[in-house]
């Protein structure tokens, strides 16, 4: 059974998706009803909600469609991982009033598209370190080129627990393991960071992708970080450019095949329950 610590719903009735415009693939309404058609025969049991990047305005409205969501009867729901801007002086005002939200599970800020100067300014970081032993976490959306910059973060953070989305975002159509593998071995030595498994199959040559195009960076991941360490995301519905929900399924439970029942029970859901105590 799946924990899927990563799922993306559009509702362009309710908020507004800017960056969604130069995406036309998923310019469309993705609901929580189509979701559960598919996770219910995959064997997903429990979701959080990841932020989707809605405009500043509407973060808090974001929350409140994910708090009706978890409210529905027998809803797998199980919380919100927000969206948030660190670089404002206003964070720690909104930091309070997130904090009072028990939906609300964790933050992130969207690095990958961002400049890098984003998240190495002092007031990024320091708001960033608020965070501490809060039990809230802070989901790193981060190109492979940018997680020594991550690391910097980590390490300004210590006692903030960190989430590696999308295995660091390698460039898997273009084979980049390296400096990637290099990059990931550097992060995972820091032990407030989880690293997680999550859709990668959208970065995969969309057209002509297989198992072992995606296995070194699965793998190599999970070797990395370790067994307690690592927890696994659909990134649906941005998974549905490498071949849709049902295909990454697929794919973890192949890739997974020979690992032990215990350690396929932690990627999957213990971990994640672990880490946000659900």
């Amino acid at each position: 059974m799946f924990f899927d610590t990563h799922l993306h719903l559009l509702y362009p009735d309710r908020l507004s998706y800017p960056w969604l415009a130069d995406v036309p693939a998923l310019n469309k309404p993705s609901t929580f009803d189509s979701y559960l058609h598919k996770a219910r025969r995959l064997g997903i049991t429990d979701c959080l909600h990841m932020e989707v990047d809605v405009t500043p305005a509407q973060i808090s409205l974001e929350t409140e469609l994910i708090t009706e969501l978890m409210a529905l009867p027998e809803s797998p729901m199980r919380g919100a991982i927000s969206a948030c801007r660190p670089e404002s002086r206003d964070f720690a005002a909104f930091l309070d009033e997130a904090r009072q939200n028990p939906v609300i599970r964790g933050f992130r800020r969207v690095l990958h598209t961002k400049p890098d100067e984003l998240s190495k300014s002092s007031t990024f970081r320091d708001n960033i370190k608020r965070l501490s032993v809060t039990g809230l976490t802070f989901d790193l959306c981060v190109l492979p080129r940018q997680l020594s910059i991550a690391a910097e973060l980590v390490d300004h953070c210590p006692d903030v627990h960190f989430v590696l989305d999308h295995c660091g975002i390698p460039d898997i159509a273009g084979g980049g393991l390296r400096p990637w593998r290099e990059d990931m071995s550097e992060l995972a030595r820091r032990p407030n960071v989880t690293a997680k498994i999550s859709g990668i199959i959208a970065y995969a040559d969309p057209e002509n992708w297989g198992l072992d195009d995606i296995r070194p960076y699965f793998e190599l991941t999970a070797e990395a970080f370790g067994g307690d360490r690592i927890i696994w995301g659909s990134d649906s519905p941005v998974c549905n450019l490498g071949g849709g929900l049902e295909t990454w399924v697929a794919a973890t439970h192949a890739l997974t095949a020979g690992w032990s029942a215990e350690a396929r029970a932690r990627l999957y859901a213990d971990n994640a329950r672990a880490l946000w105590q659900l």
